[in-house]
């Protein structure tokens, strides 16, 4: 399925240029994961299937796994022992423990997911409970999975 956004992370690399980032050593634009990941310290891994309207979990899950088992197999095969995985995409937990289930070689601490949004919603509506502008809330965990039963603690 990468092929058809090829063009889309063309306008990524291009971007990435117009920043002129002087630590960025270079770009690899490609959609062969074996090359993408050939000895990288860090990954991010900020693809996934989005939910579509109609989708069931089920579906969207199917769909990620996918995408997740092949760039797990790949950063086991190719990257560095010592590489450091950061999973986006939702749900980013899920997709995190299932791109390290295929990269057994990897240390599993060396994966982390960023629900940044989760995390987000959670400080905003514990600030609205309790009357406060959002900076002045502290913290605050989330745990689980991406979903509507989520609850900030």
């Amino acid at each position: 399925d990468m092929a058809p956004m090829m063009g889309v992370l063309e306008g990524v690399v291009m971007e990435l240029g117009d920043c002129a980032l002087p630590l960025l050593a270079g770009v690899l634009p490609t959609a062969k994961p074996e090359e993408a990941f050939k000895d990288v310290a860090a990954a991010f891994l900020v693809g996934f299937m989005p939910r579509k309207e109609g989708m069931e979990r089920k579906d969207l899950l199917a769909g990620n796994v996918r995408i997740f088992k092949e760039q797990g197999q790949a950063l086991d095969k190719v990257a560095r022992r010592d590489v450091k995985v950061l999973v986006v995409g939702n749900p980013a937990n899920t997709n995190a423990l299932i791109c390290s289930k295929y990269a057994p070689s990897i240390p599993k601490e060396n994966f982390t997911a960023m629900t940044r949004l989760d995390q987000n919603r959670a400080l905003s509506q514990v600030a609205a409970k309790v009357g406060v502008p959002v900076q002045n809330v502290k913290n605050v965990v989330i745990w689980g999975n991406h979903s509507s039963t989520q609850f900030p603690l």
